[in-house]
């Protein structure tokens, strides 16, 4: 009998963890827990996964524009295209600027790549895309470039979700 509760002293060492074996768990667990958190937390800010909602009070506008050049497919006037598209960036109500050229994706019925050169804008507002439209440096722009283009397009949407 005497050595049944040596046996079962030394079982139970296993099975039922001292104070120190449970704060040491307890510190991983809590190191684990911070370093997932934090990890996911960066992983949905590098993937997209934040979903930041506009306030309330305000409707995020996307102004997404397409430029088709009166020299189609001279570099010389896309690059100083894109070069007065970057000023943009300037305009105090511009929460961000994004310009470009068509992609090389897969050719669709529905794919439309026949332009030169486009710019996407971000507002916070109504107001502020309608501030941007009056704003010395997008008019300056238009002034300086806009006899580089044959033809543009303009898209604004109200962001939903």
């Amino acid at each position: 009998m005497r050595q049944f509760g040596v046996v079962l002293r030394q079982v139970s060492q296993f099975l039922v963890p001292s104070q120190q074996t449970k704060n040491r768990m307890l510190k991983s667990n809590r190191r684990k827990f911070l370093a997932s958190a934090f990890f996911l937390g960066i992983a949905g800010k590098i993937f997209g996964q934040d979903k930041q909602k506009p306030k309330a009070d305000k409707t995020m506008i996307v102004h997404h524009v397409f430029f088709w050049l009166k020299n189609a497919g001279n570099e010389a006037d896309r690059a100083k295209l894109l070069e007065g598209l970057r000023t943009l960036a300037a305009v105090k109500h511009v929460s961000k600027l994004q310009v470009g050229i068509p992609a090389s994706t897969e050719k669709r019925e529905v794919v439309d790549n026949s332009y030169d050169v486009s710019e996407l804008m971000y507002f916070e507002s109504l107001e502020a895309q309608a501030a941007y439209q009056k704003d010395p440096i997008h008019l300056k722009f238009v002034e300086n470039y806009s006899h580089l283009w044959a033809k543009v397009v303009v898209y604004d949407m109200n962001v939903l979700s």
